[in-house]
């Protein structure tokens, strides 16, 4: 069994794992919807909707990732312990954006664009990054290779940082300072527990090629580290 950073390598189809997570998460996503557009009194509801719309967005992406892209085995326990953590964010957000905790309705400025556009950029350069991979992992000749090309040519692990400037717009689009504990969370998440055992265990498999690759790309963002 090949381990990293506390998820199973090994490649396994997961149907069931799989159709339960995406199951879970459209049920968040649904409360999400409900939440905005049930005609609930919030103090902020056009940010409100914005928020439950970015959850729309990362769960179409979800379903991508589950059922196109992901070839390994998926656990119930991760099943479960991310879907907790999803339903936190996503619906924290919304209720801090809906201004819950601060009591006012803060105006949609040039702030709000730039997280929506991080929003935008995050989803790009991790589900794209991710599709490109797919697509070269098919060709018979890629078989046993390491895979350098695409946005992958700018960062080890973009997909990873995708991720982290997605959180980092979805915060943003919250107009609270408390969101942004998330991609922070998400973020050192990466960093120092997913990324330093998922190098270990692809330098294992994919040897001076892989350590040659690492030389000379950036690890998280790109060009700067």
């Amino acid at each position: 069994m090949s381990n990293s950073g506390g998820i199973n390598r090994d490649h396994d189809r997961s149907t069931g794992p799989k159709l339960i997570f995406a199951v879970l998460h459209g049920a968040l996503v649904a409360g999400c919807l409900w939440l905005a557009f049930g005609g609930l009194d919030w103090v902020d509801e056009p940010r409100a909707r914005i928020l439950a719309l970015c959850a729309v967005l990362y769960w179409l992406r979800h379903l991508v990732t589950l059922f196109v892209l992901l070839q390994r085995r998926v656990a119930m326990s991760e099943v479960l312990g991310l879907s907790v953590f999803i339903g936190v964010f996503e619906i924290g957000f919304l209720v801090l954006g809906a201004g819950v905790v601060s009591g006012v309705l803060t105006p949609l400025g040039m702030l709000d664009w730039a997280g929506a556009g991080l929003v935008l950029l995050g989803s790009f350069l991790n589900t794209v990054s991710e599709l490109q991979r797919w697509k070269w992992k098919r060709k018979p000749s890629s078989k046993g290779r390491c895979y350098m090309g695409g946005l992958f040519g700018y960062s080890m692990h973009i997909n990873y940082f995708g991720d982290t400037v997605l959180f980092t717009g979805w915060a943003i689009l919250t107009a609270s300072a408390f969101a942004l504990i998330i991609p922070i969370f998400v973020t050192l998440g990466f960093v120092f527990f997913h990324i330093p055992p998922l190098d270990t265990y692809l330098a294992g498999r994919y040897g001076e090629e892989f350590k040659a690759y690492a030389k000379r790309t950036a690890k998280f963002i790109p060009f700067v580290y």
